[in-house]
């Protein structure tokens, strides 16, 4: 089917097939049966983080942050926003580098918050520092062209 996309679900991590068409109806899951689009940012672990970015053929947005980082907690609300904005175009999801530590060095992550977006299981771009839900929206609509 060409015209079917794999997305994987932010529940239980299972790849789905679901057609174009059918993302912007709130598919559901075939393994959990919960929807495959919450409009909120899903936390990813490194095996999770892996099948995600591996598996999913639209476009995964991705916050890495720590919890004691005065700039990741003031841009959450707005990451979180920009997830019901984006969906079912984009992914988002969000990296704690205090529990992945290697995620982090994998990837060679400087400082936080850092945005990083991956396209077919590439990363495509990254901006480091807080941003703004507007500014969160245009920069990941820019740079998944």
């Amino acid at each position: 089917m060409a015209d079917s996309l794999h997305i994987v679900c932010p529940h239980c991590h299972t790849t789905n097939r679901v057609r174009q068409d059918d993302l912007a109806k709130a598919p559901d899951c075939g393994s959990c049966h919960q929807r495959l689009f919450t409009q909120h940012t899903v936390a990813l672990d490194e095996a999770a983080f892996e099948r995600h970015i591996g598996r999913n053929q639209i476009p995964v947005l991705v916050d890495f942050w720590a919890p004691w980082c005065g700039p990741c907690l003031q841009m959450a609300p707005a990451y979180e926003q920009a997830a019901a904005q984006l969906e079912p175009a984009f992914r988002l999801a969000k990296v704690d580098t205090e529990a992945s530590p290697a995620l982090g060095a994998r990837f060679n992550i400087r400082s936080i918050p850092t945005l990083a977006l991956f396209v077919n299981g590439r990363e495509v771009a990254r901006q480091p520092g807080a941003m703004g839900l507007a500014d969160i929206v245009r920069w990941a609509r820019f740079h998944a062209l």
